[in-house]
């Protein structure tokens, strides 16, 4: 078994058939297939199921690609640091729940690196898929948030996973509405003056919960709620029905554009405010690539530079 049969593999699991994968790796199909039957034959197991629409992996090709998408990820953090001779695109992932400072610290981190000799990729999505990409080495790092509410569920899911949380910065909850909302004037924002607008949320999927939802007071009581999957669906609920969303507040005008504000939410008895923590997870006893230390500067620069506005 070789570091290049390694990478064949992730990226057939990737492209979805032999023909795409040979195609990305500038090799011939029949190459790609006769490693892949050697690499098969030495494991004793079938990575691959093979039809005409393509490849999935069996249940011993799933195992397998999580173990050697770790080797894969720290053998090109090593070669990135030691100056290895290998002439490879180095990779960089990112899973996040819907955060544009998060998008944002990953532009600015793509704007010091040739593109031409690294593959980027952003996800935003769903709270258990980016615990999910983490965990299979998808994605280098995943952004999202942890709460008084959440803690417990979320913590034993990482730890399930193998992943830990690092703590990047703690903030309290806002009110995220467009500028013609008629709250928009408001120093700060009750759930009682929102009971008349639609909460939008975003979709967690049939197997979500409350503990996977990317909104801080997640528990409260909503008489209208809307469901989204998607960052620009819910900014164009924000202006077509003048519903709201609870954040931390701190947001990108630069990709959100600057229709949108962010209102204290105003605490009270009944519905007490929280603290979000907001902070990155990795698969633990891995060591961080240059360009995920790298990321991780722009992102906590970013939250630094955006807390000092709001508290």
């Amino acid at each position: 078994m070789t570091i290049q049969q390694l990478h064949y593999a992730i990226t057939i699991s990737e492209a979805g058939s032999f023909n795409k994968a040979a195609e990305v790796l500038y090799i011939s199909q029949p190459s790609l297939t006769s490693s892949m039957q050697e690499l098969e034959k030495e494991l004793g197991i079938t990575i691959f199921y093979r039809s005409g629409r393509g490849v999935s992996l069996t249940q011993d090709g799933s195992e397998f690609l999580l173990y050697a998408r770790q080797v894969y990820n720290q053998y090109e953090a090593l070669t990135e640091k030691y100056g290895g001779t290998a002439n490879v695109r180095k990779k960089f992932g990112v899973s996040t729940q819907h955060y544009s400072f998060a998008v944002k610290a990953f532009v600015e981190l793509v704007k010091h690196f040739d593109m031409s000799q690294y593959e980027f990729a952003i996800r935003e999505t769903k709270t258990r898929d980016v615990i999910s990409d983490v965990s299979n080495m998808r994605s280098e790092i995943g952004i999202l948030f942890l709460s008084d509410f959440n803690r417990a569920a979320v913590t034993k899911l990482l730890r399930s996973n193998n992943l830990e949380f690092h703590h990047i910065i703690k903030c309290r909850a806002y009110v995220y509405i467009w500028s013609g909302h008629p709250l928009a004037k408001n120093e700060s924002i009750s759930f009682d003056e929102l009971k008349d607008y639609p909460c939008l949320s975003f979709e967690q999927g049939e197997s979500g919960s409350f503990y996977f939802a990317e909104e801080i007071l997640s528990t409260g009581e909503y008489p209208r709620i809307i469901k989204a999957n998607d960052r620009a669906t819910m900014l164009n609920l924000m202006i077509g029905l003048n519903g709201y969303t609870l954040c931390s507040g701190i947001i990108c005008e630069e990709l959100n554009g600057d229709d949108y504000l962010a209102v204290p939410f105003q605490a009270d008895s009944v519905d007490e405010n929280s603290e979000m923590e907001i902070g990155y997870i990795t698969k633990k006893n891995t060591v961080l690539s240059n360009i995920g230390k790298q990321y991780i500067e722009e992102i906590m620069k970013y939250l630094k530079e955006k807390a000092k506005e709001l508290y």
